[in-house]
């Protein structure tokens, strides 16, 4: 067993900018999602919140960046799908990546350090929604969290994250180097939360 205090308390503890690398590491996982759904439903367009993204990176190494918040949070809004008008499952994680986005970018500049660490709960609930919906298992109540947080995509999903957070919390000086290594190795990855890759 870890000797380390619980996975929130440990996220808390992290100075701002390590959040925001954490929360913007999640994003960039959940970015494939809505590039499919983009694809396949022909709705949205993916480089918004490609470029919206790239600036968070950037952002974090280059502290002479000024982001234009409102700008990129008026451009996610235009591209935020509503789920009453698709008739496919892929809407939710979709809408869910654009709301970790535009959640990070609202929570920098209104400076609130909870809303970075609800990023990790959002990107938890998504792959928890997709294993309900695509489980043929009839659970209710505690069987189907047991069955949620026993499944392999749900594992990966917590591995995932704790390997983030303790590649953050190593690294808390966060060089341009350090930073550009992990956003390209994510991106080489390009798998998503749920097991989705984009090319």
């Amino acid at each position: 067993m870890s000797k380390k205090p619980g996975f929130f308390k440990r996220l808390k503890e992290l100075s701002q900018p390590q959040k925001q690398l954490f929360a913007t590491a999640l994003c960039q996982r959940m970015l494939p999602n809505y590039q499919l759904f983009s694809e396949v439903s022909e709705f949205g367009d993916a480089k918004v919140l490609n470029t919206a993204l790239e600036l968070l990176w950037q952002s974090l190494y280059d502290k002479k960046l000024k982001l234009n918040i409102d700008i990129h949070l008026q451009r996610l809004e235009d591209n935020t799908p509503e789920p009453e008008n698709f008739d496919m499952y892929g809407v939710y994680p979709a809408l869910d990546a654009v709301v970790a986005i535009t959640s990070l970018l609202s929570a920098i500049q209104s400076k609130v350090e909870d809303d970075i660490i609800n990023i990790s709960k959002l990107s938890s609930s998504t792959v928890a929604n997709y294993i309900e919906a695509s489980s043929d298992v009839a659970l209710e109540g505690d069987k189907l969290d047991d069955y949620i947080f026993a499944h392999e995509v749900m594992q990966e999903e917590q591995a995932l994250q704790a390997q983030l957070l303790d590649i953050v919390e190593d690294n808390p000086k966060m060089g341009p180097e350090f930073i550009k290594g992990l956003r390209k190795e994510l991106v080489a990855a390009g798998i998503s939360n749920i097991g989705i890759s984009f090319e």
